[in-house]
């Protein structure tokens, strides 16, 4: 049950990463469709715009979400195939302890750096 549990929200998460990726990428990427479609958005990349996407709280939400997402992804993922690999059950217990410390850490710190940018 705990491994349907653990998958579940590894499909999960590639669905959030698709859509707020999707965002991101239409924001970044696509400013001359947006700005056709009357959104504001104007030089996406240009430091006023990055400060201006900075200082507003959804996108500083967006972004620990997606980071969040991608991180679980990424090292279930890298989980699995090491797993596959089949090791013994104290190697198991290593290689999980090491990515769980690597994407709480990993987490925190894109967390501190998201909230720094919307504070400052």
């Amino acid at each position: 049950m705990r491994e349907a549990t653990l998958w579940t929200l590894h499909l999960a998460a590639g669905v959030v990463i698709l859509v707020f990726l999707s965002i991101h990428m239409g924001i970044m990427h696509l400013e001359d469709v947006l700005t056709a479609l009357g959104t504001g958005y104007r030089d996406a990349l240009g430091w006023a715009s990055v400060v201006m996407r900075n200082k507003q709280l959804y996108f500083t939400i967006t972004y620990v979400i997606l980071l969040a997402a991608a991180l679980y992804h990424g090292l279930y993922g890298l989980r699995n195939i090491l797993l596959e690999l089949g090791p013994g059950p104290t190697a198991v217990r290593v290689i999980q302890g090491i990515l769980i410390l690597l994407g709480a850490s990993l987490f925190v710190l894109g967390t501190i750096a998201a909230i720094a940018a919307y504070v400052r």
